[in-house]
């Protein structure tokens, strides 16, 4: 796969990032995916998009963890010479009101998603750079726009990544490379488990919840010479709800 055109998910074993990596295997990219610790579901997405004819490996690493991750990336721009597209899917949630949230909870979501935007990126846009091309999205959410009870480390961590996101969308926009976010509302994925859904449904005007491959769609039409005048922008996917 060294020689394909390659798109890279983080967190792209499970629920929307899995369908971002299928999505993108069959728009022809060779599609590397990040995991953390689920190798068994890594190795379920291989098997969907290989199974469909594309091109996947896999790697595991913790993005948050600079130890990990930079060895980790070192070794994916050396080997992989066309790296066209990076998604930064990989996150995680720890739900509470704030004023009993633990430290903990606060800094693994924090560190995950900004940390772990800042670890994969840099290597990767210092050679698309180089090529002049390339495209980022970054995977944010509803709450990040219109806040959440119970999710102040989420929405923080998910409006950081917006910020940081248009920032290096206006450092590269001139060398040849894009960068967008794609903010999902509610969406058929595990982090949404035990959610009150019925209740959810009423405040959204499509009154459903969204599918995994709608936010992958998007995350396709960013990537593609279709989106070429498009950087710096949040793409909702939440049915209306803001």
């Amino acid at each position: 796969m060294e020689d394909e055109k390659i798109a890279i998910v983080t967190g792209g074993s499970r629920g929307i990032g899995r369908a971002i990596a299928v999505e993108l295997a069959g728009a022809g990219y060779g599609v590397l995916i990040t995991y953390r610790s689920n190798e068994a579901a890594a190795d379920e997405t291989l098997d969907i998009i290989r199974g469909s004819g594309g091109k996947a490996d896999k790697v595991c690493f913790d993005v948050a963890d600079s130890k990990e991750a930079a060895p980790a990336m070192e070794q994916i721009v050396a080997q992989y010479k066309d790296i066209r597209v990076l998604v930064n899917n990989a996150g995680i949630n720890a739900d509470g009101l704030f004023m009993m949230m633990p430290e903990t909870d606060w800094d693994s979501v924090i560190q995950t998603t900004l940390k772990g935007f800042y670890n994969v990126t840099k290597p990767v846009i210092r050679n698309m750079v180089r090529k002049h091309w390339g495209s980022v999205i970054s995977i944010s959410s509803a709450s990040a726009l219109m806040g959440n009870r119970g999710q102040a480390n989420y929405a923080a961590a998910k409006s950081g990544l917006i910020g940081a996101s248009r920032s290096l969308a206006s450092e590269v926009a001139r060398l040849g490379v894009r960068v967008n976010v794609v903010a999902p509302g509610l969406i058929e994925t595990d982090m949404i488990a035990g959610a009150p859904v019925e209740k959810i449904k009423e405040v959204i005007p499509m009154a459903r919840i969204g599918r995994p491959g709608e936010v992958a769609t998007v995350v396709r039409f960013l990537c593609s010479d279709d989106a070429s005048y498009i950087t710096g922008q949040v793409i909702s996917v939440n049915g209306g709800m803001i």
